[in-house]
């Protein structure tokens, strides 16, 4: 293995037109949820200037057209959208949600004689490592806290001169395999008219030294330190580019530091696999690497549409393993029920919690008392020991 490397990964903010989509999918997931938690959803959501698209498939509590719209705004405005080229109160919004295919139904639901299955084929991947103290790759993690600090700043710290959309990179130096100091820095940040590249650097420049440890930062050069290159971002949202629902599976998981299965997230009920079941590999990973059987875990699960069973499990701890790999990958099936159902009721994913994770990462992240993030607990930790 490669032990001395640069590694560089991105994020984006809540205000990318990308990732206003996923927060309207995720809120639709979370309004049908809080009504049914049987609920079935899979909602996509396109972006133009002006312009808000749902569309997509169903089944739950019958649901007022004008209600969705109505909550659309809501999240276009606590995002910070109040641009002529995308406002939450004068944009046009159309819903195109219609009942899910029977076919579907029929392969996903439980019977007498049969237990509920996958909603689709596919495989899904989950990854822990020790670069940061929540276990996540360290280039994303401090990618995410930049733009979250910006985020919090803008709408609650009142930092007018700041815009809804932005994006951050992290490269970092890794020496023996560890996180050793950042390189370069890149910060694109939409903001008022009338500011300079220097003007938006001073004042995002102490987000980042609130985000990233000190030590990491000392050798990082001004000139490696870039904000806005192009030299001017007035325009953006999705009035400066459109944005798609499940465009940011890599920002949404590890920044390209482990493998993906490529089935995004968001506007997805927890019968989808795409979603739940790399919860539950993240979810295990992170276990795997808080009991110190490894320091660094990749899990992958593969699913078949209506069959509840994963067709097979894989644990690889790229040989910084403490005790016999294959000893890990026997006990994985044995810490929980990794059929749908037993992954949507031992994490809880029925409830209305989806919001939060439409940006800034669905790992990584801290659970809460509401039910968010359940997959970040470490309550596996004490079982996985017995078998060093």
């Amino acid at each position: 293995m490669k032990r001395d490397y640069l590694f560089t990964s991105e994020s984006v903010s809540e205000g990318h037109p990308d990732k206003v989509c996923d927060r309207i999918s995720d809120m639709v997931v979370d309004m049908y949820l809080s009504k049914d938690p049987l609920s079935r959803v899979g909602c996509e959501t396109l972006t133009t200037t002006n312009k808000v698209v749902l569309a997509g498939e169903v089944r739950g509590p019958s649901t007022d057209k004008d209600e969705i719209i109505s909550s659309v705004r809501d999240c276009i405005k606590e995002i910070g959208y109040e641009q002529d080229g995308f406002h939450w109160k004068h944009c046009s919004i159309e819903s195109h949600l219609h009942e899910q295919s029977s076919d579907i139904a029929m392969g996903v639901d439980s019977s007498s004689n049969k237990d509920e299955g996958a909603g689709d084929q596919g495989i899904m991947f989950g990854y822990a490592c020790k670069d940061t103290e929540s276990l996540m790759p360290a280039p994303i993690h401090y990618s995410h806290q930049i733009l979250l600090k910006m985020a919090d700043a803008r709408k609650n710290k009142g930092v007018s001169e700041l815009e809804p959309d932005s994006k951050s990179q992290v490269t970092m130096l890794y020496e023996n395999g560890k996180p050793s100091k950042v390189t370069s820095l890149v910060i694109s940040s939409q903001h008022k008219e009338g500011l300079s590249p220097n003007d938006i650097k001073e004042i995002v420049k102490p987000y980042v030294y609130e985000s990233i440890p000190n030590h990491l930062l000392e050798d990082l050069k001004d000139e490696e330190f870039y904000v806005n290159p192009t030299g001017n971002f007035v325009i953006g949202g999705p009035d400066g580019d459109s944005g798609l629902t499940g465009r940011k599976i890599i920002v949404d998981t590890y920044g390209g530091a482990a493998p993906h299965g490529g089935g995004a997230f968001s506007g997805k009920d927890p019968s989808k696999v795409d979603r739940s079941a790399a919860y539950a590999a993240r979810y295990l990973a992170k276990n795997i690497v808080a009991a110190e059987l490894a320091d660094q875990c990749v899990i992958q699960l593969s699913y078949a549409i209506g069959v509840s069973k994963p067709l097979s499990i894989y644990v690889n701890t790229m040989g910084t393993n403490k005790i016999d790999e294959a000893k890990i990958e026997k006990a994985v099936p044995d810490l929980f029920d990794l059929s749908p159902r037993g992954i949507i009721e031992h994490l809880k994913l029925r409830n209305p919690i989806y919001v939060p994770t439409s940006a800034y990462g669905h790992f990584g992240r801290s659970p809460s008392n509401q039910g968010h993030f359940t997959w970040e607990k470490t309550d596996l930790v004490d079982s996985l020991k017995n078998l060093i």
